[in-house]
């Protein structure tokens, strides 16, 4: 039996859209507002081909959201708002089924230039990173109720780290650059850039006011001058990786009982010159076998390193060029085929490709200008 003409080409279109809605990710980006960047921008994201549409599809105006945190069910999005002169803040949003943001409320952070931030399993707290780049007061670790509806209250909890003062123009007060949990949720680990430390906290959801403790030993030193930026456990939470960002290094440690245990230090650049060495963000592959780390500065990198399954520890196997300036973050996207890089300073998205199989990054398969990208969030 002949199909009708009509039908056959109603089929056709079915089939090619429900394709593409297959292969259609939702792309959440933040960065830095004082230029053409208006805030928070949601686009459509192709896992297929990895190219994002440079038409966005959502635009929200709110002040510089350089990190951004979702919940475990993407129902909510929490946004730090690096702002100095005591204007800086965390601010909250829904999203729904399509990934359509809507605005719920914001507190301020009680510090300057929040940078990062974690949300508790169990929803309650956000954990906020003030890194303050004035050293009076300096920066500080804070703890933000938050609501079932995902509305934010005040500040409960504010803790400040006494900073090593090793280098004299950056050291001289404390900047905490993250708020990391470990993967089961009972410990966060603040690093402190301004203290040489990684500062490792009890998380007790039974007290409301004041949900951290600190742990005994309270903190893990690193070595003076060094640094530490960001912090990431593998999925077993036996492990544990840290940028050194004034050093311009990664550290491997082993974790037991919450403590860090240091196994390796390697260097991200084999240069010398200090320019070179601004190590940033650091993650690790879906299944864990490769880590990868940004290195910004003169270098503006992005190093890739086999991870031992069995010691996890590292060795390196490729430096890729970020092609653009200060790669300050970059995301893995859903499929595991390509890696975005968010190249603040020379306002472009870099979309590459990656190899599940080996790791290693390939072609550049879309730059997209995008005013300062700093960080990126996929919803499912």
């Amino acid at each position: 039996m002949k199909m009708n003409r009509t039908l056959m080409t109603f089929l056709t279109v079915s089939l090619m859209s429900l394709n593409l809605q297959a292969n259609a990710a939702t792309l959440l980006v933040g960065g830095y507002t004082q230029g053409t960047n208006e805030g928070l921008y949601r686009y459509a994201f192709d896992s297929r081909t990895g190219l994002i549409d440079p038409q966005a599809l959502q635009v929200i105006k709110t002040p510089n959201p350089s990190w951004l945190v979702m919940s475990e069910d993407q129902r909510l999005l929490f946004a730090v708002n690096e702002v100095g002169d005591g204007q800086g803040s965390v601010s909250s949003f829904s999203l729904d089924e399509r990934g359509v943001l809507a605005p719920l409320n914001g507190v301020p952070s009680l510090g300057d230039e929040p940078t990062h931030a974690s949300l508790s399993q169990d929803q309650r707290f956000l954990l906020v990173a003030n890194y303050s780049a004035d050293h009076v007061p300096g920066g500080s670790l804070v703890a933000v109720p938050v609501g079932r509806d995902g509305t934010l209250a005040p500040v409960t909890q504010q803790h400040r780290h006494a900073p090593s003062q090793v280098d004299r123009e950056r050291q001289l007060g404390p900047h905490v650059h993250s708020a990391v949990f470990s993967p089961d949720g009972l410990y966060l680990y603040a690093s402190d850039l301004g203290a040489d430390k990684v500062f490792i906290y009890h998380y007790d959801s039974a007290n409301p006011g004041q949900p951290l403790r600190p742990a005994q030993p309270a903190a893990v030193s690193l070595p003076p001058g060094s640094g530490p930026r960001h912090l990431a456990f593998d999925a077993t939470g036996e492990h544990a990786y840290l940028t050194l960002e004034m050093s311009g290094e990664v550290v491997m440690f082993d974790v037991a009982d919450g403590q860090l245990v240091q196994r390796q230090r390697l260097p991200l650049t084999p240069r010398h010159e200090s320019e070179a060495k601004a190590a940033g963000g650091l993650h690790l592959s879906p299944d864990g076998r490769f880590l990868y780390v940004s290195n910004r500065g003169t270098s503006n990198e992005i190093v890739v390193f086999a991870v031992a399954p069995d010691t996890g520890q590292l060795k390196a196997l490729q430096h890729r060029d970020s092609e653009g300036r200060e790669p300050r973050e970059f995301r893995i996207d859903p499929s595991g085929d390509f890696l975005l890089v968010a190249n603040q300073k020379s306002d472009r998205i870099v979309v590459m490709k990656r190899d599940p199989r080996s790791g290693l990054l390939g072609e550049t398969v879309q730059v997209l200008e995008h005013g300062a990208p700093s960080d990126f969030a996929f919803v499912r």
